[in-house]
């Protein structure tokens, strides 16, 4: 993985490696988050070291006058309020960088994607209905999929519905807030269609995945509706390349017990796929 600090001292070269590649990914707004974290972390060390200097002065003030020593305290108080702001957003700014946009991940391990895709579809058949997942490994299944006339599709990713729209399957959207990092509707407004909904296979992608915390993601949101799917699904199939095994993130998207089989890359540790197996799981390389 390309550092930040690599990207802002070889920011050129990284920018011709990429188009060389043909690749499309959101340098600008990366340099652009960095920049905003760097002023951010800046602002809240000059307001702790002034917040430690009225720290001393309240103590020097209480024995010579109260009512100063008051107001220092609330001036400090204030400047405690905005520090915890600035660390907010220093987290909202990491999540952001943590995760890549929808874009960049699309074209990550692209080659392995397509073939997990590929041997995806020879799992389904025409008459099912089948719960699309956001993400650009599931978007590679959603291609493959034009002229599936009998099929009906249930998706929370736009991508996909704009991939199936008028292409074939019965598409059915459902709703939810839009997360613009993933392109997908997620959130607690998706449980409103997902409970009157029952799916013969659930098709799911992962930020991470291991044996421990099982599927992970950065956002809660997402989790949430993740989660929700998997637990209407008579069979989920997770679809992941090998990088993502033995990763972790930040929130709980669904727990191994609940995952039938996974179809990954021959770029997988040996030694997981006999732990996965032995939890009953079928795994399936492409």
């Amino acid at each position: 993985m390309i550092s930040l600090k690599f990207i802002r001292e070889n920011t050129d070269a990284v920018r011709e490696g990429l188009r060389q590649r043909h690749v499309t990914a959101p340098i600008d707004e990366i340099l652009r988050l960095d920049e905003e974290r760097r002023q951010l972390l800046s602002e809240e060390e000059s307001l702790r070291a002034e917040r430690n200097r009225l720290s001393k002065e309240v103590g020097r003030w209480l024995r010579q006058d109260a009512a100063k020593a008051e107001a220092l305290k609330q001036e400090s108080s204030q400047l405690g309020q905005r520090i915890d702001q600035l660390a907010a957003q220093v987290r909202a700014v990491d999540e952001r960088l943590d995760e890549p946009q929808f874009d960049a991940k699309a074209v990550a391990a692209a080659a392995e994607k397509l073939r997990i895709a590929e041997r995806t579809v020879d799992l389904l058949e025409q008459d099912e209905t089948v719960y699309l997942d956001s993400g650009s490994t599931v978007l590679g299944v959603a291609r493959l999929l034009h002229g599936w006339t009998r099929l009906t599709v249930v998706t929370n990713s736009l991508p996909a519905a704009t991939e199936l729209a008028g292409r074939g399957p019965r598409l059915i959207v459902i709703g939810g807030e839009l997360r613009a990092t993933s392109r997908a509707l997620v959130g607690p407004l998706t449980r409103l269609l997902l409970d009157e909904l029952r799916v013969d296979r659930a098709l799911m992608g992962t930020f991470a995945l291991s044996l421990e915390d099982g599927l992970t993601t950065t956002d809660p949101s997402e989790a949430y509706t993740k989660e929700l799917v998997m637990g209407r699904a008579r069979e989920v199939i997770l679809l992941a390349d090998s990088t993502k095994m033995g990763t972790r993130s930040f929130v709980s998207a669904g727990n191994l017990d609940r995952v039938h089989t996974i179809v990954t890359d021959a770029g997988i540790d040996e030694r997981l796929v006999r732990s996965l197996k032995r939890r009953g799981i079928r795994v399936i390389t492409a």
